[in-house]
């Protein structure tokens, strides 16, 4: 079985943790796609494919390495987050059905060794709470703190340096950002607000579009990001096209993108406004 894991990491740009991040995932035998940090978010996203085994057992290894240097009260940034490990999504790559089983396995065994609730989502989820991830977020860190927990795997309060963990199958999603030339978050929190909105009223482009908007402090800019939770039917050019043509008239400008992990094949041909490179591309099965 080959499967891609994606684990969004509560940290960003530490020198030493990234050289072992990347140490452990060349000597891996997994492929990797994506692993890089963002000072503003307070995040690192690593993205790597390979069989089941090997990519359960360098996700474990990763957080074995990354998850001591964590303390999430001490921890800034302007991506929402619960965990340390904030979410872990796998999804597979090789034909056959998705991989529940052993997706849960490992949910309980993360859950156990590091004493961490664990929340399954998405594809995995059991019924027992919500099953996406900007409602199993709502509050943030600072909401699970002495309060009793209901998750799927682990204790039912949260750890105290690393929060509660977020893994599950799902489906293919595109996370882009659009820079924008202004450090006021005003205009990008209004193109968050007005996507939302038409997404509500049944607007074809915004469809299965997740936004927000966030002040980039370290570039003096701003960001609309974007998840496409839909990409085989809502390609990514005429969100960029329309955030390109708003940002004009609220004052500012598009200086730049960004694709955040990994794409689909199937999906470059509606994404030309990203730089992607080749080894972000996914191949839509692995035989």
């Amino acid at each position: 079985m080959q499967l891609l894991a994606v684990p969004n990491w509560s940290y960003a740009r530490i020198r030493d943790i990234d050289h072992a991040v990347r140490d452990l995932l060349d000597v891996g035998n997994v492929q990797t796609h994506y692993a890089q940090g963002d000072v503003d978010h307070g995040r690192t996203v690593t993205a790597y494919s390979g069989p089941h085994d090997a990519v359960f057992g360098m996700t474990q290894r990763l957080a074995e390495r990354i998850l001591p240097t964590i303390d999430l009260p001490r921890h800034t940034g302007v991506h929402p987050r619960i965990g340390a490990m904030d979410v872990a999504p796998f999804l597979r790559l090789d034909v056959g059905p998705p991989p529940l089983a052993e997706v849960e396995a490992f949910a309980a065994q993360f859950a156990d060794t590091f004493a961490v609730p664990v929340y399954l989502y998405e594809r995995s989820e059991r019924g027992r709470h919500e099953t996406d991830l900007p409602t199993l977020r709502r509050g943030g860190f600072g909401g699970l703190i002495e309060r009793e927990l209901n998750p799927d795997f682990g204790p039912d309060r949260a750890h105290p340096q690393w929060g509660a963990s977020v893994i599950g199958v799902r489906d293919w999603l595109l996370a882009v950002n659009v820079n924008l030339s202004t450090p006021d978050p005003a205009a990008a929190k209004e193109m968050a607000r007005r996507i939302r909105l038409a997404r509500q009223e049944g607007d074809e482009r915004f469809l299965g579009v997740r936004s927000l908007g966030f002040t980039l402090g370290s570039r003096t800019q701003s960001q609309l990001s974007l998840n496409f939770t839909l990409p085989d039917i809502t390609p990514v050019d005429p969100v960029v096209e329309w955030a390109m043509d708003l940002s004009t008239v609220l004052g500012t400008r598009v200086v730049g993108t960004e694709l955040i992990g990994v794409i689909r094949s199937r999906d470059v041909p509606g994404a030309t406004r990203l730089n992607i490179r080749v080894d972000q591309i996914i191949p839509e099965r692995v035989e």
